[in-house]
């Protein structure tokens, strides 16, 4: 499994299915290859993969999604962005809300939404 460089992240806050992360996404991340030259940004695919990727290591959930049930993405994300990602998994629905947002301005959110995943047996 590629990790596109982002392999940093700092847990900020934790509680019983709720997690805060806090981590960088270097300009080096393979995700900004090839998306806009001139203005790099991190595509839309690029902050679910992260999102997802980091709700299936911490909370035990398989990678695939079976649904998105909402996701509105609301500002971009450039390259060597610190970000904040706070989630919680509400296990009788198996859904995973977030919200993705910038470490030194919490007001600006990137993206936030929910999604449905399988539990890993």
């Amino acid at each position: 499994m590629r990790d596109h460089s982002i392999c940093n992240e700092k847990i900020i806050s934790s509680q019983e299915n709720e997690i805060v992360l806090e981590f960088a996404i270097p300009s080096e991340c393979d995700f900004f290859d090839g998306h806009f030259d001139e203005f790099k940004l991190l595509p839309a695919v690029g902050q679910f993969e992260i999102i997802t990727r980091f709700a299936a290591k911490y909370f035990g959930l398989k990678k695939s999604v079976s649904s998105i049930k909402r996701i509105k993405f609301s500002a971009p994300v450039l390259p060597d962005a610190q970000v904040i990602l706070a989630m919680k998994y509400t296990a009788q629905k198996n859904t995973v809300s977030f919200v993705f947002s910038d470490s030194a301005d919490t007001e600006k959110v990137y993206s936030t939404g929910s999604f449905q995943v399988e539990k890993n047996e």
